[in-house]
């Protein structure tokens, strides 16, 4: 019986070419998507990522390798080199495989040097070292084998493997001609031409000219934190790179025109293999000479001013003033300042030292120890400047050089005229009735009756100062008392920075806001209007001086007049620059100057009329109130020259102890350059007459 069976029904033609057609379109889709995202990334990576990728591709090949430039010099105002850099030839390996091949132990997993590698580095150390003692210096130091090989570095412990090893620096001139001679016979040999730092033996104004450490320390400041940024980015300069062993400003001048002083490194562009390991030099571009900076310091006037000080110290210390000696008098800082130019023709922070330590092959411990805490310019930071016996700063209270400023404020504000009399009793009080504080004057002196204000200034009347100023600002102001006081302080250069650019200028210590807070606001004002509130530096006093005796202008510091290139071209030149201004009354300018004539005998012979205030400010020094010497002045007093502040921690009054220093200022710049527009080094023969080096009796001096 056969069977029946029903044929399957064949696919739905629609529906099988439907199903085809979807699969043909995704996949037509999703290779177009494919080939666009392909398209879109080529694109990308040729436009966008090329330049970075062939950056990166080029610095697998090539390295380049900083040669550093030979710094510009720091010139004083009489042509002297204060600091300078000498030329001397040293001499560079760039070591390639065949010295620095490894091989690593199965066992340990240890690399060391390959046989053939350590026999060719012992080689060619051995090779060098005969031809040192053959050709070098016979009375300079010799190296020995084991001393080349370090300078090697064969494990990279301080170098990557393509980095220039030094090797001798000094070279003579017959080691010079050898190598060049013979150089395809010492191959990666390179001869460079580097600077070595020197500064002046005479010690002159080493603080402010400043000091160089090497690159590689020197990242906590702010520039070279920058430099390192700047060096990492892909593409960049490879002339503005700085050598690890590079020499670089650390502070003064060295540090704020280290750009202009270290002029351009050059570069040595180094093939390197996978390893890399130095392949071939493929171009020297070399290195351009830094500018060199003129200052405004005059080099006698600076060594007469700094050995004015240490002489008046010494002085101190041995002769009664006021019935007693000064042993703890230990520093003195001093700034002479042109009032016409602003030109700083002097500028000393003593006890000082020789800035050569710094260069050195190693800063030694002891050499620290001695130095630590006189290293940094006294004459504008109160910190690492020198300290009296009993710890005092650099920066102390003005004193009575305060007055004259005072007065002023006085006549601006209406308290007082150029007319007002005042009969000084000696002392005066204030506070609250039944709380009264007393303040006298210095030595309880009663000066009786003043036409003018300008004997109040000339007497040094505390409480003159305390009746008619202090008290009057606070019955005016009020609370806002200390920030009128403020303003006028920073109107002439006090409790802000002086313009000059030296890092790490300090702005003083405004101890009125403090007494305004834990005291009273009046005390702070009564306090403050006989100088025992501000403490500032001697640039500051200077300044201020200078802004009395150019009657409102406060002018800029200026411690460079030039820069040159090494072909002596002027790149740049600095004049008088105006900072800011105030316009009083000229009645006001002519009473205040001509109340500056307090008694100073150390000027009794002085053949022009000047300008003075000393000054005696107080601090605790265990237990007891210790006396600091200020003073400032100008002259001539109707056609001011030239502005000197002096100040001399625990000298006492500062008529004894500030103001002879001041007296030996003002002798050697008349000398130099003349008070009166007259050198006198042009009409005398050998003998300055500066009496440098001779301590003089001042105990006639009676105002502080």
């Amino acid at each position: 019986m056969g069977v029946f069976r029903k044929q399957a029904s064949p696919p739905d033609e629609k529906d099988s070419k439907s199903t085809l057609g979807l699969r043909l379109n995704v996949f037509f889709f999703s290779t177009f998507v494919i080939f666009c995202v392909i398209i879109i990334r080529l694109a990308v990576i040729q436009f966008v990522e090329g330049p970075t990728l062939t950056e990166v591709e080029t610095s697998r090949d090539t390295k380049s390798v900083p040669l550093a430039s030979i710094r510009g010099s720091i010139i004083s105002d009489d042509g002297e080199k204060l600091a300078y850099s000498t030329s001397v030839q040293t001499l560079y390996v760039t070591l390639t495989q065949e010295y620095t091949a490894k091989a690593v132990d199965k066992e340990t997993g240890v690399s060391s040097l390959k046989p053939e590698s350590r026999a060719n580095a012992y080689a060619l150390a051995n090779s060098l070292v005969a031809k040192f003692n053959e050709l070098g210096d016979p009375n300079g130091e010799k190296l020995t084998v084991n001393e080349v090989i370090s300078s090697f570095d064969l494990y990279f412990k301080k170098s990557s493997g393509y980095v220039a090893r030094k090797i001798k620096s000094g070279l003579t001139t017959k080691e010079v001609a050898y190598f060049m001679e013979h150089k395809n016979e010492f191959p990666g040999l390179e001869i460079v031409e580097e600077g070595i730092r020197n500064y002046d033996k005479d010690t002159v104004a080493v603080q402010t000219v400043g000091y160089i450490k090497p690159f590689k320390s020197s990242n906590t400041l702010n520039i070279y934190k920058n430099v390192l940024s700047a060096m990492k980015k892909i593409g960049a300069d490879p002339g503005l790179n700085y050598k690890d062993d590079e020499f670089v400003g650390f502070d003064g001048l060295e540090l704020q025109y280290q750009r202009e002083l270290r002029g351009k490194n050059g570069y040595q562009v180094i093939s390197v293999n996978p390893q890399n390991m130095a392949e071939k030099i493929e171009k020297v571009v070399p290195p351009e000479k830094g500018n060199d900076i003129w200052t405004t310091i005059n080099k006698n006037v600076q060594l007469k001013t700094e050995q004015a000080i240490l002489d008046q110290i010494r002085w101190l210390h041995s002769n009664t003033v006021q019935g007693k000696t000064h042993p703890d008098a230990l520093t003195g800082y001093a700034v002479a300042m042109e009032v016409d130019t602003g030109n700083i023709v002097a500028m000393a922070s003593m006890p000082d030292y020789d800035t050569n330590v710094w260069t050195a092959p190693k800063l030694e411990a002891d050499v620290w120890n001695k130095i630590m805490n006189n290293y940094q310019n006294g004459t504008i930071t109160p910190y690492s400047s020198g300290l009296s016996g009993h710890g005092f700063s650099s920066s102390v209270f003005l004193g009575s050089t305060i007055k004259p400023l005072t007065v002023l404020i006085g006549l601006e504000e209406g308290f007082i005229t150029t007319h007002t009399s005042y009969t000084d009793t000696g002392s005066t009080k204030f506070g609250k009735a039944g709380h009264e504080t007393t303040v006298r004057n210095a030595g309880g002196h009663s000066y009786g009756y003043f036409r003018t204000p300008a004997d109040a200034i000339e007497k040094s009347s505390n409480v003159f100062m305390i009746d008619k100023i202090g008290k009057k600002l606070y019955e005016k102001y009020g609370g806002k008392g200390v920030d009128v006081w403020d303003r006028y302080m920073k109107d002439f250069g006090l409790g802000v920075a002086t313009g000059s650019g030296l890092p790490n200028e300090y702005k003083g210590f405004l101890n009125y806001f403090k007494e305004a807070e834990s005291g009273s606001v009046q005390s702070a004002l009564v306090y403050a209007s006989f100088g025992q509130q501000g403490s500032y530096t001697a640039l500051q006093l200077a300044q201020y001086a200078s802004t009395i005796a150019n009657q409102g202008e406060r002018i800029k510091p200026q411690l460079v007049s030039k820069i040159t290139d090494s072909s002596n071209n002027v790149v740049k030149s600095f004049g008088r620059e105006v900072l800011s201004k105030v316009d009083y009354d000229k009645s006001y300018w002519n009473e205040v100057i001509r109340g500056m004539k307090s008694k100073v005998s150390s000027f009794d012979d002085f053949p022009y009329d000047f300008a003075r205030k000393t000054g005696t400010s107080q601090q605790q020094g265990k237990g007891q109130l210790r006396d600091n010497g200020v003073f400032i002045a100008f002259a001539p007093r109707n056609n001011p020259k030239l502005a000197v502040a002096v100040v001399i921690p625990e000298g006492g009054f500062g008529s004894n102890s500030a103001a002879p220093v001041a007296r030996k200022i003002f002798d050697a710049y008349d000398w130099e350059y003349g008070l009166d527009g007259v050198p006198k080094k042009s009409l005398k023969p050998a003998n300055d007459g500066a009496d440098v080096g001779k301590g003089q009796d001042n105990t006639a001096a009676t105002n502080n």
